[in-house]
């Protein structure tokens, strides 16, 4: 289903997506995270993307700092911990948080747990990514033992 002309409404439908319907792939934006579609794109589209975000590996680079061309963009930790720039500011982000991205801001996660786990929700489903120039230093990652 493509999505809608800007102008036209988007044409949606009914979606119900099993755990075992979807798996975790590696063919996300980061070969360092897991991502798992839950179907929303197709089923809204492609007005909204959400997406369960896995840790596959340790922590080395992290995403490097760079902002989303995006309406709505938040992050549901649901397991574990992350830790992220937005712009100059550190943020823990823990399990049972919940973070707004305001449109353009500009952010980096370099850090989090082993068994981090987060629900991404962004519109549009197709939303950018954009390199940007660090606003600040970063701290250190905390080494998986």
């Amino acid at each position: 289903m493509e999505a809608a002309k800007p102008g036209q409404p988007a044409e949606t439908t009914f979606s119900h997506v099993k755990e075992g319907d979807t798996g975790f792939k590696s063919d996300g934006l980061r070969d360092f995270f897991l991502y798992r579609d839950l179907g929303i794109a197709k089923a809204t589209g492609g007005k909204v993307v959400a997406t369960l975000v896995r840790a596959n590996k340790p922590p080395e680079e992290g995403t490097g700092w760079h902002r989303h061309i995006a309406d709505f963009h938040i992050v549901i930790m649901l397991k574990g911990w992350a830790r992220f720039m937005y712009e100059d500011q550190l943020t823990l982000v823990e399990a049972g948080d919940c973070v707004h991205q305001r449109p353009g801001i500009v952010h980096y996660l370099f850090d989090h747990s082993k068994d981090m786990e987060y629900l991404e929700v962004a519109a549009p489903a197709n939303f950018g990514t954009v390199e940007m120039p660090a606003p600040c230093e970063v701290p250190a990652v905390t080494p998986w033992t």
